[in-house]
């Protein structure tokens, strides 16, 4: 397919997406984690621990069972990555250090998000002073990340340091014990790298050229969602991004593609996995219902007794579909589905199930489990399906 007859099928543009994810095709295990990070230009970061945190549940989905410590020294090791403002808190290459100078330059014109320091200039002086002399340092070595009350209750200290992050002297290129590590961005960032320069406007349009590379078809809004950006910075930047307008069967907006996606059509392999609710391929729920017809919505913060799925239910991917969710638990050395819910009239549900006990198995595998257990299943008549699934597939029960 050529950009001049950019009409795609619901079908092709999801295959697309999915490519573009590295979801898709031949795995490039020696590309590694560092690969991933570059091909989806931003891995978000959150404090749930469940399997595992979802910066780590990303490279796994792509790339199978890729060792845990391999993961986080890819991220934090060799000046390869920061960590910085995009989607939400994101580990992002170092290349795009320069792509937020925007963000750093709007961060210094609006102050100081919602904390006021009695002396900003002192304290911001102190935290200069003592990574130049000391070297990376967390927040506690720092002198202190709270005052003593609430977790928001930030010492001046966290507060100079997190400004001094915001708007580009201090940068994190490294987490310890879920920490972040503060450096001085001179000292972290490539010489080559530590800008400015770029204008707003190019900013804006590299971060909006590398989403629609990364989602390989988007709408405005999608492309907006990637790095959190306005529709209308995306408006005015689109043309000269290299981008090409594209239209798909069933989304009824205007959309834009990557042109190496529509010369080349994914062929490949599609990875059977767990989704953290976090991945890039899933974190716009719009989106994801747009393309895949499936809704998604992160439990973690509702009411245990108005939950449907479970505290963080991830998504199964199969075939290039999403066909359910499962809400997992590790007791020990047994991985445990405290909910696999099955997507579909009856015949679809049941045809799920294979996938979701391979996904199980390689999941407790990679995270040192050596058995399965099953609590409930969505609908109720599958769970025995399952359970003999898993036995078949290994053991389980």
């Amino acid at each position: 397919m050529t950009p001049a007859d950019a009409q795609l099928s619901a079908a092709e543009a999801r295959r697309i997406a999915l490519a573009a994810q590295g979801l898709l095709g031949p795995v490039d295990r020696g590309a590694g984690v560092p690969g991933v990070l570059r091909r989806l230009g931003a891995v978000q970061l959150d404090t749930i621990s469940v399997l595992a945190r979802s910066h780590e549940l990303v490279p796994y989905a792509r790339l199978g069972a890729v060792g845990r410590a391999d993961v986080e020294a890819a991220y934090w090791s060799g000046g390869r990555s920061f960590e910085y403002w995009s989607h939400a808190a994101c580990v992002l290459p170092v290349e795009e250090w320069p792509l937020f100078a925007f963000r750093r330059r709007a961060r210094r014109a609006g102050g100081r998000r919602w904390h006021s320091l009695a002396d900003s200039e002192r304290s911001c002086a102190a935290v200069r002073e003592q990574l130049a002399a000391r070297g990376p340092l967390t927040a506690s070595e720092l002198g202190g990340a709270k005052r003593g009350g609430e977790w928001w209750d930030w010492s001046e200290t966290k507060i100079a340091v997190e400004w001094l992050l915001d708007t580009g002297e201090v940068v994190c290129g490294e987490r310890r014990g879920w920490k972040r590590v503060y450096d001085l961005a001179e000292r972290a960032i490539p010489d080559a790298l530590l800008h400015d320069d770029l204008t707003d406007a190019e900013c804006i349009r590299r971060l909006v050229a590398q989403a629609g590379v990364a989602m390989g078809v988007a709408t405005r809004a999608d492309l907006a969602d990637y790095h959190r950006l306005t529709a209308s910075q995306v408006q005015a930047v689109i043309a000269d991004t290299g981008l090409v307008p594209v239209e798909v069967e069933g989304w009824g907006k205007p959309a834009w593609a990557d042109p190496a996606a529509l010369a080349a059509p994914p062929r490949g392999r599609h990875r059977t996995t767990l989704l953290s609710p976090f991945d890039s391929l899933i974190w716009d729920r719009p989106r994801t219902e747009r393309i895949f017809g499936f809704t998604h919505r992160l439990e973690a913060y509702v009411p245990r007794p108005k939950r449907v799925h479970g505290y963080f239910a991830m998504p199964l991917l199969s075939g290039g579909r999403l066909l359910g969710r499962v809400d997992p638990a590790r007791e020990g050395s047994t991985l445990v589905a405290r909910h696999a819910a099955f997507e579909g009239e009856p015949r679809r549900a049941r045809a799920a199930v294979p996938a979701m006990a391979e996904a199980l198995w390689e999941a407790a595998g990679w995270t040192g489990c050596s058995t399965v257990r099953v609590e409930r299943t969505t609908p109720d008549e599958l769970h025995a399906a399952l359970v003999a699934e898993l036995g078949r597939a290994g053991g389980g029960s």
